[in-house]
């Protein structure tokens, strides 16, 4: 259970914290240059998988009932990232453009590692603010995505995805035997087109147009735009660039992760369109301690389909009899999609067994392996 006490409160949320602990690490990069640009990537990707062989599991649930009075600590984590990453960004692009001890491919290892931040936390944040009700919160998110030019993630996300997952038309649903590096070009545009026919689709139930303004596209392409701007106004070509740099580094993060969260899983299609709820067991479960500490439990991504608007400390760890579990976290398994002969090896034995779990009765799978249309009908 969550404690009650404002100190047990702070111990109960302060391992979530350890995000921060990146901001002074990136500043290091900037200030000494070097090898150690790439200490940001080493301690995101590999300071934390070997932190999860050394933590283990976490398996233990907080009580879901928990009201948001309890929760003060890790609701203030989400909603302080966005400006702290807005200065940090911002700021690196001054320094990296006002002084010149860095070379450029110092700066391009310091951006690459600037994009880790934004589309580790960053984005993985602003999945957990898009998803609450508090109109401040819901904007601190947006701020967020149009750090990194992807503002249309929280309709696509909100509207398509957790509508549709593991069906035909949900694009981020990666396909059995689907590589990455296919999986990666196709979602880049479908999850676009997907999440703008769904703001459209939505008005248009209401008689609008998609001009109005009140589809969010219009936020999202200004707050986009005023993020470039700012590049530019501070940094200058080679600002936009850099910004550029970041926001596509951080773009590959979020869509490895969709990658890995509901590969080869699919819900079964009941007749004439329609398909069973969501459950736990469409989305791959981690319940690594360490990573799910920098990741605020996003692992445990098969409680979130099934219970969307929980808050992230109440997610709740799913045992194997009711979700499928990935072998590592998420610091590890996409790693591993990034060489898919190797991810093939790790993950189709078990989308068979999760097959032969879930669905005994289907025996023909071919139908669920077709090539997926992201369009929803108008």
């Amino acid at each position: 259970m969550i404690a009650t006490g404002t100190l047990s409160r702070w111990q109960s949320a302060s391992p979530f914290w350890v995000s921060l602990l990146l901001i002074p690490l990136v500043w290091f990069s900037a200030a000494t240059g070097g090898w150690s640009v790439l200490l940001v990537p080493a301690a995101t990707w590999w300071a934390f998988a070997v932190l999860d062989r050394i933590t283990g599991l976490n398996t233990q649930n907080a009580d879901p009932e928990t009201p948001d009075t309890a929760l003060q600590w890790y609701i203030l984590l989400t909603k302080l990232w966005a400006p702290i990453q807005f200065v940090t960004l911002f700021g690196l692009i001054w320094y990296a453009t006002h002084n010149t001890h860095l070379s450029t491919l110092e700066k391009i290892g310091l951006f690459f590692g600037m994009g880790v931040i934004s589309g580790t936390i960053g984005i993985n944040y602003s999945h957990e603010l898009m998803h609450q009700k508090s109109r401040l919160e819901r904007w601190l998110g947006d701020i967020l995505l149009a750090m990194v030019l992807y503002s249309h993630f929280r309709s696509e996300h909100l509207l398509v995805h957790h509508r549709h997952v593991g069906t035909p038309r949900d694009p981020v649903t990666a396909r059995y035997n689907e590589g990455f590096h296919r999986f990666y070009p196709r979602v880049l545009w479908q999850c676009w087109v997907s999440a703008f026919s769904a703001e459209r689709n939505k008005l248009a139930r209401i008689d609008r147009p998609w001009t109005d303004r009140s589809n969010p596209f219009w936020r999202y392409w200004a707050l986009q735009g005023g993020m470039l701007a700012l590049a530019g106004l501070i940094g200058g070509w080679s600002g936009v660039a850099l910004f550029l740099l970041q926001a596509g580094v951080a773009i590959w993060q979020l869509e490895l992760v969709n990658y890995v969260e509901h590969y080869g899983l699919t819900r079964k299609h009941l007749g004439e369109g329609r398909y069973e709820h969501v459950l736990p067991r469409h989305s791959w479960n981690a319940s690594q301690k360490a990573s799910n500490w920098l990741l605020i439990n996003l692992q445990r991504h098969s409680d979130h389909h099934y219970k969307p608007n929980r808050r992230f400390p109440l997610l709740q760890h799913h045992a194997s009899d009711a979700a499928p579990q990935l072998p590592y976290g998420y610091p590890v398994m996409t790693v591993f999609a990034m060489i898919p002969p190797l991810w093939r090896r790790v993950m189709n034995p078990r989308v068979r067994a999760w097959r032969r779990h879930y669905y005994p009765e289907i025996t023909d799978w071919h139908p669920y392996n077709k090539s997926l249309n992201p369009m929803p009908k108008a």
